[in-house]
């Protein structure tokens, strides 16, 4: 990459930016004491010195894989802190360098381009703050106040550089992500259903394709009942009544690719050519879009469960015919489920798929109710002979997979130390209010002293379903599950905390029944703290710039972006306060890594590994329990934080890749917030 320097001319949006800052003259250059292979390979530098709030404005080639980039701040000791920035094609990025910084460094994402550098003053910055998000600002004074650096920086930040989806419309234009899009021969044939009263609408989506720079197109509007053919001149748009038993190959035609859209969905110029210069290897392309709302729905990177669950693929979308598979040779049926039929269609298919993680559509209201979309999938899984079966949970339709016959033995593995209380009630939840028929527990005592803990023992070694073992040795969390599952006997290992209560009797049998799917890797749960809010939804890798829990104190009810809160879905890693997983799986890669991760990240660090061969983790509401979370370790101060710091390290170095592109996370989603907002 070629050095860059100077100030530039204020670039498209920048100048509207709120909060750009003062431009300073920079200079981007290789980095020449960067070792063969390292990926910080570009040094900043800025005049009058490193620390204090900076502005980086930039962009990345919209084509390439999504990559975020990571400024690392170098300290004259040699020590580094790492900030992992927003990614997508043009971002900003609001930041404090710390004091004593010595250099800066990036790793970067491919076609990356800094096109600015603004100063913030710290004053300006709590000002903006107040104006913007005044509790948030309240809260980082406060931690101004209390002398924690590194929290009033994120809280300060959040306030200022964090924007909630609801305010899409006014964040979007500033990182605008046009480029040319490489001419493809692919031949798109988009299908519309018309219905009474939806001419105008149609008008609309007619308009947006004859303004596509992707000109190999044609549709086929097929109009329902009496809607009328509304009279247009473009050769490429014919019109049809909708015959139920027509197959939809008639429809497809010798298209190489399908497109559904509804009549007023709106696509910007470059999207047919976007997704049909994406549509290669793969034979499922989809990307991001906007509803009637104004919201924007940013989805996930390929994730099948929660694709056919919760109807996320949305619009808009291309497949490769072959990607229908049987459904190409159906009859069209009932047009008021084409749209769900297709759905289930094209996430089910066999093949590779690729999200384009930019919005490609302005798409008018969907169907929200999961009855329909039950009947859909239970007819399809019926068809295709799946073992699975659709539950509706609160009007949202998700997968449950069966239990084998026999139901296999579950052997469940707590760490545990003192505090009878808690090791009291978990096993209680455990033996006597847990719904599963072959139950081992197995606790693995850290030295306890507690002489009712010992009584408590004592008691439980009468239960033949129980044992005890005793590691007395210097706390190591990862030592200590790694005994506990040596001594398992169940094909199933359920890694659950000693501050875990059993909320419902269900828990284990929804664990077991995803951890006994071959496909599936690690599986957690849904984790609610003492007074109801949600704990544990899944692990965002880079949360907090490595690791942490999405939604994270938000009510326990939250449906999350896209509804993922109330399915079975993919996620990167789940959480050890719960975590189940097949015992052949476990030995397979090794088991937790006690001496790279002895006390933290050793969870997330084990389910990367599963994912590393082919597996896929699962995190399902269906098993919800209670979690006081490290109430029986307490806070990480003074050692403990270094000891922390220095796992922190260890993990971002081995996963750095995953840091920087979660897969079932939206590159344009905060990572210094909990709570699904855009940066």
């Amino acid at each position: 990459m070629p050095p860059s320097e100077g100030v530039p001319a204020q670039a498209d949006g920048v100048a509207g930016l709120s909060g750009a800052g003062r431009a300073v003259p920079f200079r981007l250059e290789p980095a020449a004491d960067a070792p063969p292979g390292c990926p910080f390979e570009l040094r900043l530098v800025l005049p009058g010195g490193l620390a204090g709030w900076i502005v980086l404005s930039y962009r990345s080639d919209p084509a390439a894989r999504p990559e975020r980039p990571i400024l690392r701040a170098l300290a004259g000791d040699g020590t580094a802190q790492d900030f992992v920035l927003p990614g997508g094609a043009r971002a900003h990025w609001l930041g404090l360098i710390p004091p004593g910084t010595a250099g800066i460094r990036l790793a970067v994402p491919p076609g990356f381009r800094l096109d600015r550098v603004g100063r913030r003053s710290d004053a300006g910055l709590l000002l903006q703050a107040l104006r913007r998000r005044p509790f948030r600002a309240v809260a980082a004074l406060y931690e101004r106040a209390r002398g924690d650096a590194r929290r009033y920086r994120d809280t300060l930040r959040g306030a200022c550089a964090v924007t909630p989806l609801a305010d899409y419309a006014a964040w979007a234009p500033l990182r605008a992500e046009a480029a040319p899009v490489p001419a493809a021969t692919v031949s798109v044939r988009v299908l519309i259903a018309l219905r009474a009263g939806q001419a105008a609408a149609l008008a609309r989506t007619l308009a947006s394709l004859a303004a596509q720079t992707h000109a190999a197109w044609t549709a086929q509007v097929l109009v329902v009942g009496a809607a009328g053919t509304p009279l247009g001149t473009d050769p490429r748009v014919a019109f049809a009544p909708w015959r139920a038993d027509q197959p939809l190959a008639e429809s497809v035609g010798a298209a190489t690719a399908l497109c559904l859209l509804e009549p007023g969905d709106v696509l910007p110029s470059d999207a047919l050519a976007s997704l049909a210069a994406a549509l290669g290897p793969a034979n499922l392309v989809y990307a991001d879009e906007v509803g009637a709302d104004g919201r924007p729905r940013l989805k996930p990177d390929w994730s099948p469960d929660f694709a056919l669950a919760a109807g996320y693929l949305g619009r808009p979308w291309l497949a490769a015919p072959a990607r229908l598979g049987d459904a190409l040779g159906a009859p069209l049926g009932d047009p008021a489920d084409l749209a769900l039929r297709l759905d289930v269609a094209v996430a089910a298919g066999a093949g590779d798929v690729r999200h384009l993680p930019r919005v490609l559509a302005r798409t008018e209201a969907r169907l929200a109710d999961g009855t329909p979309r039950r009947a859909v999938l239970l007819r399809y899984l019926r068809a295709a002979g799946s073992p699975a079966t659709v539950a509706l949970r609160d009007g949202v339709a998700d997968l449950v997979w069966p239990l084998p016959e026999p139901a296999p033995l579950a052997s469940i593995v707590i760490p545990s130390r003192d505090r009878p209380d808690l090791i009291g009630e978990v096993c209680r939840g455990v033996l006597h209010a847990t719904a599963y028929p072959a139950i081992e527990l197995i606790v693995v005592d850290n030295g306890s002293t507690d002489p009712a803990v010992l009584a408590h023992y004592g008691a439980l070694r009468a239960d033949r379903r129980v044992t005890i073992l005793s590691d007395p040795e210097p706390f190591n969390f990862s030592r200590l599950v790694n005994r506990g599952v040596a001594a398992a006997t169940g094909s199933v290992v359920v890694l659950l905390n000693n501050d875990i209560a059993v909320l419902e009797p269900g828990w284990l049998d929804a664990l077991v029944r995803q951890a006994c799917r071959p496909e599936v890797g690690a599986v957690g749960a849904k984790l609610l703290y003492g007074d109801g809010r949600l704990q544990h939804g899944g692990v965002v890798v880079g949360l907090g710039g490595r690791a942490g829990h999405i939604l994270r104190r938000r009510p326990g009810d939250v449906p999350g972006h896209l509804g993922q809160m109330r399915v079975a879905r993919e996620v990167a890693a789940v959480t050890a306060a719960c975590l189940a997983v097949r015992r052949d799986l476990y030995a397979r890669v090794g088991g937790f890594d006690a001496e790279t991760f002895p006390v933290d990240f050793n969870d997330v660090d084990f389910c990367l590994r599963l994912r590393e061969q082919g597996l896929r983790n699962i995190w399902t509401p269906a098993a919800r329990l209670a979690h006081l979370e490290s109430v029986s370790r307490g806070p990480s101060i003074g050692p403990a934080r270094a000891r922390f710091e220095a796992e922190a390290a260890r993990f971002a170095e081995r996963w750095r890749a995953v840091i920087r592109h979660d897969p079932y996370y939206h590159p344009r989603l905060t990572l210094t917030t909990f709570g699904e907002e855009l940066e």
